[in-house]
């Protein structure tokens, strides 16, 4: 037999890490290559982690709720191997352990958001707290544990003691140490009929995401109002033929990613990411669709949607919102994005300040078609406007080349021709 690993794989671009959310498998348990052995969350998608050998499961190396690095081992296997394997399986399995054991030593500092808010709830030392998780990592399950206990307050685990020099023999006869206080709890502590709503998971992936991007990227942001009475009617007179035709709702979302398609084309620079020492700005356009489940956000992608009609784009919007409510999204289906646009105008929002998708440069969030009275000519008129709200990286992008941005999106809206409509 040969022992192999497997490790927390890339379920994304961007993504750096993911979440134990259920092992579907348990040491003993004999698994087929391709086999699920765990869910695993991330701030882009859940997926199943499948074996990538026949073997048995030998040991977790990691506990539900545990927040894992890219590429850091996840789980062993016992895989049988010719005879050739089976002659170095002596000599390859002390390797392994050894491997193992020093892993394990650097695991107990790698602590999972969920032990992170536990710890600064409680004012738990986490130096001081013995994990029984794989290599001694510290799990949520431990602190819950020492909670329930009442010795979180106890020296030797809130605080240890620090000496910075050593006092003489009568120094420290007449200088007693003053008694230091537990820290205090950063949260507030709940009441009768509060409910508690834990935020591992999904939740806990986006937040730290969501994080990283406001704490790396200065954001910048910029609104402009369109007039779509155009649009609108342009899109009543075909919805229910093109309904019949090709079995899909024509909504709004496909022209306002057409008119983002012509914006990215004319400004290219908004195409962009970040990458430290250098500015990348992409080739492809590759729209991410934010798409919102009842408890989680998926952002797939629409790769090459400068290639798309508005038949194809609405395809592909139609296709990505039925597969993210029954959680199909598959990992790759998450990659590649360049520009973000964000339909909040499905919740009657008429004006947000959206986080960027890192590592992207600009989102867009479309907001609420609202019936306004507007000066056109001389006089008021009843006109349907939309306000296009925009966050943008303001180490790549400029508020000039932003609102040259919008500019043109806003031109491309405005332009449509009700008897003169290209859907195809």
């Amino acid at each position: 037999m040969k022992t192999e690993t497997l490790t927390m794989p890339q379920l994304g671009e961007s993504v750096t890490e993911g979440t134990i959310s259920l092992w579907l498998v348990k040491p003993g348990d004999t698994v087929k290559k391709y086999d699920p052995i765990a869910e695993v969350i991330t701030d882009k998608v859940t997926a199943e982690v499948p074996s990538s050998f026949d073997g048995v499961i030998d040991k977790l190396l990691a506990e539900e709720g545990d927040t894992l690095q890219v590429g850091e081992a996840i789980v062993t296997l016992q895989v049988s191997g010719g005879s050739t394997e089976v002659a170095a399986t002596e000599e390859e399995i002390p390797a392994v352990k050894e491997q193992v054991t020093e892993t394990d030593q650097s695991m107990k500092k790698r602590y999972s958001p969920a032990v992170l808010k536990l710890s600064a709830e409680h004012g738990i030392n986490l130096d001081h707290v013995n994990g029984t998780g794989a290599g001694g990592r510290i799990t949520r399950k431990d602190l819950l544990k020492l909670v329930e206990s009442g010795q979180i307050n106890q020296p030797d685990v809130v605080e240890a003691p620090t000496i910075e020099t050593v006092p003489t023999p009568a120094k420290a006869a007449t200088e007693a140490p003053a008694p230091k206080s537990a820290p205090k709890p950063t949260m507030s502590t709940t009441e009768d009929g509060d409910i508690e709503i834990p935020t591992a998971g999904v939740r806990q992936a986006i937040a730290s995401n969501m994080v990283r991007s406001k704490q790396e990227a200065p954001h910048a942001w910029l609104m402009v109002e369109v007039d779509v009475t155009n649009l609108v009617e342009a899109r009543n007179r075909h919805k229910d033929q093109f309904f019949k035709q090709e079995g899909v709702k024509l909504t709004f979302l496909p022209f306002f990613m057409k008119a983002t398609v012509e914006g990215l084309k004319k400004h290219p620079i908004m195409n962009s990411q970040w990458a430290g020492d250098k500015i990348i700005q992409k080739r492809a356009i590759n729209l991410s669709l934010a798409v919102a489940t009842q408890d989680a956000l998926f952002v797939p992608v629409v790769k090459h949607a400068d290639e798309l009609s508005i038949k194809g784009l609405a395809r592909a919007i139609d296709d990505f919102g039925k597969r993210a409510q029954a959680g199909k999204l598959s990992s790759s289906e998450m990659q590649g994005g360049t520009f973000t646009v964000n339909n909040t105008g499905s919740f009657g929002s008429i004006q947000s300040a959206p986080i960027l998708n890192f590592p992207q440069a600009a989102i867009l969030s479309v907001e609420s078609i609202v019936k306004r009275p507007v000066w056109v000519n001389g006089m008021f008129a009843a006109r349907d406007m939309v306000n296009l709200c925009m966050s943008i990286d303001h180490r790549v992008l400029d508020g000039l080349v932003a609102g040259q941005f919008l500019q043109t999106v806003k031109h491309a809206l405005e332009s449509i021709d009700p008897d003169q409509l290209a859907l195809y």
